[in-house]
Order: C-alpha cells, then structure tokens, then sequence
C-alpha cells in the first residue's frame, strides 16, 4: 500500500517523466521531434489558460475569509507570516546574486534547433495574468467591506471548482507536459551541459531552509524572550511528516501535536495559529521558488533578473503565497502568473521551474511546517506583551 501511494505522487510521477524524456530525447529523430514539439506546446496552452483562473480561485476567497475573521492577531498572525516569506525570499534572491554565478551553469552553451510543430493550437487565456491578480485583489476585499455573503459564497464554491481542475487536470497532464519538455531539452543538449548545475542549486536550497528558519527561531526567542529551543525540539516528527506527505495539511494534525507538547507556547496561540500558519506561511517554498526562478533565468536567458525586477517578484510571491492552492507545488503554480509577467519565462522555462520545485517540494513544506513554531512564538510573546488573556480566562 506505502510502495502504490509513493508511485502515485506526484514527484515520482514527474521524476520519472523527466528520465523518460532525457532518454528518448538521446534516440528521437526529427520527425519524432515534430510530434512531441506539437503535443508539449498544447498542453502548455492548456496550462498557461488556467493561470488566471487559478489566480483568482485561490486569491480572492483567501482574502474573504481572512476578513471574516479579522481581529488584532489575525491581523499580527498575517503580518508575520507575508514578513516571513518576503524576507526568506530576499535572502534567497541575495543568495542568488553571490552564488549563481558561481555554479556550473552553462548559459551560453550551444544547443541542437527543435524541428517545427506539425499543429499548433492557440488557447489564449481569459485575461493577462496581472489583471487577474488586480481582479482577484479588489474582489476579495469588496466583498469583505460590503459583507455579501452571495458573493463570498461564490467565490468559496467557485475556488473549489478550480482546485479541482488543478487536480484532475493540471496535475494529471503535468507529468507528460514535463516528459515533453525534458525530451526537447534533451534532444537539443540542454540537459547534460546543465545536469551538475541542477544538483547544486538544490542542495543550496535545502542547505537555505535551515538557515532561515534558525534565523526564525532566534528572533522569536528574542522578541518572546522565551528558549526557541522548548519549541523545535519537539518539531521533528512534524517535520519528517511533511517531507512524507508534501502537505501542510496532512501534516497539520502531527504539527498541532508537536507544538502542545511545547511548554513555552500558549495553548490558545497554538489552536490559533498552527492551522492559520499552515495556510498563509510558505516561507520555504518562497525561498525555493525565489533561487530556482534565478537559476532557470541565467541558464536558459543568459542573464540574472535586475535587482529591481527581484524585489518587485518577491512582494508579490508573498501575497501569491497566502492564495497557494493545497497542492503539491502549488506554491509554483498559484504564482505563474508574475513568474510569466514579471520574470519573462516562456514555457520551456515555466516547465523547468515546476519540474525541479515540486521534485523537492517536500523539503520546502517541511521548512514551512517547521516554521510555523516560531510564528506562534512570536504570537505567545505578542499576546503576553499586550495582556491579551488565554481563551479559557474570557
């Protein structure tokens, strides 16, 4: 049963169509090429057409139901948690700066020209992604100011019908969009003059995950002034939970199990923020995110993003990151839209970014899981600093 669900996932699905497609990218001829030139570009015109939908589905009923519930901690909890991502991703594009010029990235290497398609079918989207975050947005919150529950309704309801297009066709078509993709890259040369590259840049993450959240748990020991330690002691069956299932979610009753057993966090800022925290903090997946886009740009581009064009990417993942779809990489796929619009990426490089994200997203959701810890210190400290009383003393 355990060996069937590791080879349903999805990350085992993708690894294995990226090795299919490396090999029959070595031993395909041109006419090959043409068919899987032609099959690739159409499921790539079918994904990029749900990018807004998927923008709006998962921005604007975050925002209704945040507001539903708004109070001074909620209102600290969300602050923290969009902080966390915002500054895990600078890290991550200052990082960026200083080490990928370093890695064996061969940006100006020679490649083989992919044949023509035979067919081409052009499925423009709804609208540019950028309008549909702007939509998603003003939406959200006017539903909140005017209180129409219809609309709120509708808007929960109608964030369920894409999560199910994510799942039953995004996800699905994923794997041999990725095949097809890696077949091309393989058949021009990409991917073994960038194969070292590849190992590199996720080992800098991973090592990049740690990192942040022992900067985490500093300043949350500071300002609480409580040991971090009395927190992330306990973290470890949470975290290896989520590296199993890739799920904030699934792992959501471990993490609340790990954090009562804390002596220094308050039951009440638990209850409240270990689920909230699992739904609007996605620090690691950011930081991941962040590096990768970095990486993909300079190899496939030849150039790294402008300073410029890095912090506007990074405050708007942050706000892409509350609306994140609950699944795996929905991190990457909720934020395609500013990674097209703002980054530039064309398909080939929106393929690489989910291909290599979600084979080490369980590594991301194990960071943001952990780091959950150190919010709900940073909320216990809150609450004890401005003589907010436990639930049970109301």
């Amino acid at each position: 049963m355990e060996k069937n669900s590791i080879f349903k996932s999805l990350p085992f699905r993708l690894l294995l169509g990226l090795a299919i497609g490396i090999v029959l990218g070595r031993v395909f001829g041109e006419g090959a090429m043409k068919v899987v030139v032609s099959v690739k570009n159409v499921l790539g015109q079918v994904i990029m057409f749900c990018v807004p939908l998927i923008v709006i589905g998962f921005i604007a009923p975050s925002i209704t139901s945040l507001g539903q519930n708004a109070s001074r901690l909620l209102g600290v909890a969300i602050i923290i948690a969009y902080a966390s991502s915002v500054l895990a991703a600078l890290m991550s594009t200052a990082a960026g700066y200083v080490l990928i010029p370093h890695l064996a990235i061969a940006s100006d290497a020679s490649v083989k020209a992919l044949p023509d398609d035979i067919f081409a079918l052009a499925i423009p989207q709804i609208m540019p992604v950028m309008s549909a975050l702007a939509l998603s947005l003003l939406l959200g919150l006017a539903a909140v100011w005017t209180k129409s529950k219809t609309t709120i309704t509708l808007l929960k309801e109608f964030q369920n019908i894409i999560l199910e297009i994510v799942k039953r066709v995004i996800i699905p078509i994923l794997p041999f969009y990725i095949c097809g993709t890696f077949i091309c890259l393989s058949y021009d040369g990409t991917v073994t003059q960038q194969f070292p590259a590849f190992l590199q840049i996720i080992a800098i993450v991973l090592i990049g995950h740690f990192v942040w959240m022992a900067l985490l748990y500093t300043v949350a020991g500071l300002y609480s002034g409580k040991k971090p330690s009395e927190v992330f002691k306990h973290y470890g069956p949470a975290y290896l939970t989520a590296v199993g299932t890739m799920s904030s979610a699934a792992t959501l009753s471990v993490a609340l199990d790990c954090a009562h057993k804390s002596k220094v966090l308050r039951r009440d800022m638990v209850d409240f923020g270990i689920p909230l925290f699992a739904n609007i903090h996605l620090c690691g997946s950011v930081l991941t995110e962040v590096f990768f886009c970095m990486a993909i740009n300079l190899m496939l581009y030849g150039s790294l993003p402008t300073v410029g064009t890095m912090i506007l990417f990074c405050v708007l993942l942050g706000i892409f990151a509350v609306g994140a779809p609950g699944v795996p990489g929905g991190t990457v796929m909720a934020s395609l839209g500013i990674v097209i619009s703002v980054l530039g990426f064309d398909s080939t490089g929106t393929a690489l970014i989910l291909a290599i994200f979600a084979l080490q997203d369980s590594f991301g959701t194990a960071c943001n899981v952990t780091s959950d810890g150190a919010l709900t210190l940073i909320l216990t400290g809150y609450a004890e600093k401005h003589g907010i009383k436990p639930a049970e003393e109301e």
